[in-house]
């Protein structure tokens, strides 16, 4: 159980993250607004990430996670929620090329659990 929470906090994490980093790429979401306050606007939302992140990865080494598989797994996430963002939030298209790094990532999945399974 604690082991899926970890992960639902990392989600939800990932998120405000994707966002605070990627927002103001979207298309008027930032024009004629001085870059200092664009960089404000986006430690404003990551601090969110970091008081779900931090806690989210202390529950993960409580329930026998390593480093490298909370990272790794950090990674995945990391793909699976800036696909969906950049496609329906940034209006980009969806390439192949996801697809491939997803895939590469799914191996460091393997490689980091392989002892485990």
């Amino acid at each position: 159980m604690k082991t899926l929470i970890t992960f639902l906090m990392m989600i939800c994490g990932n998120v405000f993250m994707t966002t605070a980093w990627y927002w103001h790429l979207k298309k008027g979401a930032a024009d004629n607004k001085p870059i200092a306050l664009i960089v404000l606007m986006s430690w404003s939302i990551a601090l969110l990430e970091y008081a779900i992140m931090v806690p989210a990865n202390r529950l993960g080494a409580s329930a026998g996670l390593s480093v490298a598989q909370l990272k790794i797994a950090q990674e995945v996430i990391t793909l699976l929620v800036f696909a969906p963002f950049a496609v329906l939030v940034l209006g980009e298209r969806m390439r192949l090329d996801y697809l491939w790094a997803f895939l590469c990532l799914v191996g460091a999945v393997y490689f980091v659990n392989r002892h485990n399974l």
